[in-house]
């Protein structure tokens, strides 16, 4: 299959590089040491259409294809893996569970103010004792007088402060495990929905992550998602859609990896050599692309497939997992090459070091990505 861009996708490429280096790159340092919300990067996004890449026109969006939204997000992860984890957890997560599951009235309602960057969403899924295994839901959803009564506790939940409009996974039944298990839309303002303890992260410290309280949430009836019971499949149709764009961000991350070792490589001198001279230097150079090259294979296959309709159950998986796999190796391998100066602020590597390791764990773990690939392979015969 050949994976070159046509036209279009090589000016969406273009125009997102080109907003990346003129107007991420300059505040980087400040949104990472600060942990502020980049607002005035999320505006210009939205101004862009990039807070709703892949929704159709009348709801707001930019219509774009999966593929088209994987290289803005790639695109975006090179510069700055925060603020593509913002744009993708923006689009892929909660608007697009609206789009996907809601009613006409529903996404009519949500989604333009979410497809235009007005408002931020969230989507809560992870608990304290409910990670990887989203079966072990405790949040807990009980009718009352027409409408739904939620308490419960969500963690880890990117924009879980500065989101106005959330989706979350809630038991309905406990009696049903996973078959009872629904999904509401829920917005901030709502009497019982708290905002708890805002996390203090390693990395993407400019991409906001919080912890959702919910004490006696009353959520009228219509903003239950589909029907009762079917959000436990809803979410891993969403996670699966999710995963590309995480394999996307990895892939950014690795090739920003790459571009750093380079460059430096080919101004630092050591023994009378460049550092691009060095064997050693050359091998992991050559290491790193081959790998990077394969990864771009795995997503924009996936990305394909999710455009022709097909399952991406697999293809997302293994896309997710390798991709993020190698690109902590592309950063470490960074590290080692920029030496001491890889330990310092001064160089775009030690960001990427610390960004980078969400990717093996966020949407399911490497370990889980494992079990998916497996079981379907297993399948197959």
């Amino acid at each position: 299959m050949d994976y070159n861009f046509n036209e279009r996708e090589l000016e969406v490429q273009k125009l997102t590089a080109d907003f990346a280096k003129n107007e991420i790159t300059p505040l980087i340092m400040k949104y990472d040491e600060t942990q502020e919300f980049p607002f005035e990067i999320t505006n210009k996004l939205g101004e862009m259409g990039f807070m709703g890449i892949i929704f159709p026109e009348e709801y707001g969006g930019s219509n774009f294809t999966t593929t088209e939204y994987a290289i803005i997000i790639e695109e975006i992860s090179k510069i700055d893996p925060s603020i593509g984890l913002t744009v993708a957890a923006h689009n892929g997560l909660c608007t697009n569970h609206i789009f996907m599951f809601g009613n006409k009235q529903q996404k009519k309602k949500y989604l333009p103010d979410l497809t235009s960057g007005k408002k931020l969403g969230a989507w809560g899924l992870t608990e304290n004792d409910s990670g990887s295994d989203a079966g072990a839901l405790q949040t807990f959803a009980e009718k009352k007088n027409g409408d739904y009564i939620i308490n419960g506790t969500k963690m880890f939940i990117t924009h879980g402060s500065v989101g106005e409009t959330a989706v979350i996974i809630s038991v309905t039944d406990k009696s049903k495990g996973s078959k009872g298990i629904s999904a509401f839309v829920i917005e901030k303002g709502m009497p019982g929905f708290n905002v708890g303890k805002k996390e203090n992260k390693l990395g993407m410290r400019a991409s906001d992550t919080a912890e959702l309280i919910f004490d006696n949430l009353k959520v009228p009836f219509e903003n239950l998602l589909g029907n009762e019971g079917e959000g436990f499949i809803q979410a891993l149709k969403i996670l699966d859609g999710g995963r590309i764009a995480i394999a996307a961000l990895s892939l950014g991350i690795a090739e920003g990896a790459l571009d750093a070792i380079v460059k430096y490589s080919k101004q630092r001198k050591q023994f009378g050599k460049y550092l691009a001279e060095f064997q050693a230097t050359q091998f992991k150079i050559a290491e790193i692309d081959t790998e990077i090259q394969a990864a771009k294979a795995m997503v924009y296959k996936a990305a394909y497939l999710k455009e022709q309709g097909k399952d991406i159950n697999l293809a997302s998986s293994i896309a997710k997992y390798y991709s993020s796999e190698i690109a902590v190796k592309a950063t470490n391998e960074a590290i080692q090459v920029h030496g001491g100066y890889g330990f310092s602020k001064e160089f775009p590597v030690e960001k990427l070091y610390r960004d980078v390791k969400l990717m093996t764990i966020g949407e399911g773990t490497s370990e889980v990505q494992k079990m998916i690939i497996a079981k379907n392979i297993i399948n197959l015969y």
